[in-house]
């Protein structure tokens, strides 16, 4: 990659891009390969605890209900399905962003993911989001770039949170 004039080589932006089984062992190897790329490109400290907790909620979110069904492992799988994530690292900030083929509709997520959205407290599950909301700057939803899913996007600056 070729820096752009007035552009130094370590402002370009750097990609990690994975294409995954949507199972729980595909996050693990995803979570593996984030920590090194992430620590060679200047994420350190409570960036990167931030960036491998958001990577793996994601993740983890992606196979229970992207259409991995929470599959342990490719053979639990009765048809292929796949989970991306795509992680850039540019100075003073990361974002990652993962992609599932489970379909569903951005908007409806999108109202968990509000800032006004408080979970209910009462039910066993539906916090990972709220919680995830309060870690990083910017948490939004849209639908996936091959269109069977959505994708997931967390944009954090580095040492900054929005709340």
């Amino acid at each position: 990659m070729t820096p752009r004039p007035g552009e130094a080589a370590s402002e370009i932006p750097r990609e990690l891009k994975l294409d995954l089984p949507a199972v729980h062992s595909g996050a693990r190897l995803a979570r593996h390969l984030i920590r090194p790329f992430a620590r060679s490109n200047g994420v350190t400290g409570r960036s990167l605890d931030s960036l491998l907790l958001v990577a793996e909620e994601l993740l983890t979110n992606a196979v229970d209900h992207g259409g991995g069904h929470a599959a342990a492992d490719e053979n639990e799988l009765s048809e292929p399905v796949r989970m991306s994530m795509k992680l850039t690292i540019s100075r003073g900030s990361w974002e990652i962003r993962v992609a599932d083929q489970g379909g569903g509709d951005p908007s409806v997520l999108a109202k968990v993911l509000h800032p006004d959205h408080v979970p209910d407290l009462d039910d066993e599950r539906g916090r990972g989001f709220f919680l995830l909301s309060r870690m990083v700057h910017k948490l939004s939803v849209e639908k996936s770039d091959d269109g069977r899913g959505i994708q997931i996007i967390a944009v954090q600056r580095h040492g900054e949170r929005e709340h």
